[in-house]
């Protein structure tokens, strides 16, 4: 399984434009699972980058469960979009490590910054904000992920540059 920040790269990389049929084909697949529901929700988002809602009632239908029960584990789980993906994502390190080095300063300068809070993609589709608890770059705090790439020794100054950066084309995906 990929991490939040690699799924989102990575999803940002595929043609997210959802195809009901394809999403059918994908659901027959995993439907004879026990627990199939979480691997056919991690299919279909690993395939095109967000679970549409038009798939709740094939789910629903063909797992025997309600749209509500579907739904409701759609939206509990943070790493499940329901919208294509932004191009970009950016995710900081909120354990107690990098708080301790600036981090909240941080998370405060991006949310500013991005006009959104975490879980969130920009109105223009151009970031999602996340938060990811460590990345075993404690002594490198304040550390972040963006698209997939962790970066560390972060201030709001670097974090902008290297958002500059990835929207340059000239930091690509560690995928």
């Amino acid at each position: 399984m990929t991490t939040a920040g690699q799924s989102d790269a990575t999803a940002a990389q595929r043609d997210s434009t959802w195809d009901a049929g394809e999403a059918r084909q994908i659901i027959e697949t995993y439907r004879g699972l026990d627990g199939a529901l979480m691997p056919i929700l991690h299919a279909l988002q690993e395939r095109f980058g967000y679970v549409d809602d038009a798939a709740v009632p094939d789910l629903s239908d063909l797992l025997n469960l309600s749209r509500a029960e579907v739904h409701g584990v759609i939206t509990f789980y943070h790493d499940f979009r329901r919208v294509p993906p932004a191009r970009h994502a950016l995710h900081i390190c909120r354990a107690e490590a990098c708080q301790s080095v600036g981090a909240r300063e941080l998370e405060a300068h991006v949310k500013k910054k991005l006009g959104v809070d975490y879980h969130h993609q920009t109105p223009d589709g151009r970031w999602s904000l996340g938060a990811i608890y460590c990345l075993g770059n404690c002594a490198c705090g304040p550390s972040a992920l963006i698209d997939g790439e962790t970066v560390g020794r972060l201030t709001p100054e670097k974090l902008d540059a290297l958002m500059r950066e990835a929207e340059a084309g000239r930091r690509e995906a560690a995928e």
